[in-house]
């Protein structure tokens, strides 16, 4: 179970959204969810390598190693 708290035009927004539409509410938040999450865990990911960086792998080196050179 999820509770968020939205701003007075963006909660006027998404219920006019879901009433036109015959959607819920939480139809909708799911799908704003979904939409972004993966980007926001790359994001994450991204700013934790930067932070803490560890030892990188050139992209021909891997791709040698895999056999996937051409």
């Amino acid at each position: 179970m999820l509770s968020i708290r939205l701003d007075p035009d963006t909660e006027r927004r998404l219920k006019a959204l879901a009433e036109a539409t015959g959607r819920t509410k939480s139809f909708y938040a799911r799908e704003a969810i979904l939409a972004h999450l993966d980007e926001m865990e790359d994001r994450f990911i991204a700013i934790e390598r930067l932070e803490r960086p560890e030892k990188r792998i050139p992209l021909e080196e891997l791709e040698r190693e895999l056999g996937l050179d051409r």
